[in-house]
């Protein structure tokens, strides 16, 4: 989706000095998209409010119509980190404001266009901060194909409005995965339950892939429950991860929080080895990976 209006000048920017993104990219057959080094959007979701939509001023490119704020990647810049700057230039969406939950990739081969899905996990009202737009919305869901949508985001918005309804969660049995790496674990529990804990939240800001979840698109960024137990109770948290401190049974926590997570529409997997465990999350909905599959995708 061109983000930028064409030839003779694009619009002066306030937000300082052009970036080397700032340039058009032209096709074999001679039409040209926005961003040297691609583009990226926000599709910020609010559960009570709908879509947040860009009306785009008229003197760009595919004016008058309604789309994503987003614009040119910067050079070696994260197709999220471009989305949640655009957004943040253009429609004053706030730091922490929206958590991604998945990353649609257009791409032609000479440039890409991501979609960045994002839950607003911090309300706001969105603020005109670009000569761009005309006005910003929140648009429910269900009535985005009334407005005159800009060609590129018409074209996606059917595929993207699917992909509204999955809500990936993992629920992470602690005690199980430590135990199936024999690397003296059991000298401190703890310790070694704080490094997975760790591991994993850097997993939650890198993404899995859609394959290792059997979910359409491309990178997705579930919601993550590790449950710790025994004497490992008191290892120390990390960012992005929730961690269940079990009271009692590890197994019954682990259990209840697949429960919530199911109950709350999420499409949850729970990562465990024990096959008893594995019987009772399965009946209750969820799917099942063992601690394999994560040590696989934390070595990736």
């Amino acid at each position: 989706m061109t983000i930028e209006p064409p030839a003779p000048g694009e619009p002066r920017r306030p937000h300082g000095p052009r970036d080397a993104g700032d340039a058009w990219v032209v096709a074999p057959t001679g039409e040209r998209y926005w961003g040297r080094f691609g583009a990226a959007g926000l599709l910020a979701v609010d559960p009570g409010r709908g879509v947040l939509l860009q009306h785009r001023v008229s003197w760009s490119h595919f004016g008058d119509t309604w789309a994503l704020p987003g614009g040119a990647r910067h050079e070696g810049e994260t197709a999220c980190d471009g989305a949640l700057r655009e957004s943040a230039e253009e429609a004053g969406v706030p730091d922490a404001a929206v958590r991604p939950r998945v990353l649609s990739v257009l791409d032609l081969g000479y440039w890409t266009y991501t979609t960045v899905v994002g839950d607003v996990v911090v309300p706001f009202e969105p603020v005109i901060s670009d000569p761009e737009s005309r006005e910003l919305a929140w648009v429910p869901v269900d009535e985005v194909t009334r407005y005159p949508l800009h060609p590129g985001f018409a074209d996606s918005w059917g595929r993207l409005r699917q992909l509204l309804d999955v809500r990936p969660a993992v629920v992470v049995d602690i005690a199980n995965v430590m135990g199936s790496v024999p690397d003296g674990w059991w000298r401190d529990r703890s310790g070694a339950a704080g490094r997975l804990l760790a591991r994993l939240a850097e997993l939650a800001a890198r993404g899995v892939a859609a394959s290792a979840l059997d979910l359409p698109e491309h990178t997705w960024y579930p919601e993550w429950t590790a449950v710790v137990e025994g004497q490992a109770r008191s290892a120390a948290g990390a960012a992005g991860v929730e961690v269940v401190r079990a009271e009692a049974s590890g197994d019954d926590a682990i259990l209840a929080a697949a429960e919530r997570a199911v109950a709350a529409g999420r499409t949850v997997t729970v990562v465990t080895s024990d096959r008893g465990l594995a019987e009772r999350v399965t009946d209750a909905g969820a799917a099942v990976r063992g601690a394999r599959w994560v040590l696989e995708l934390l070595d990736t």
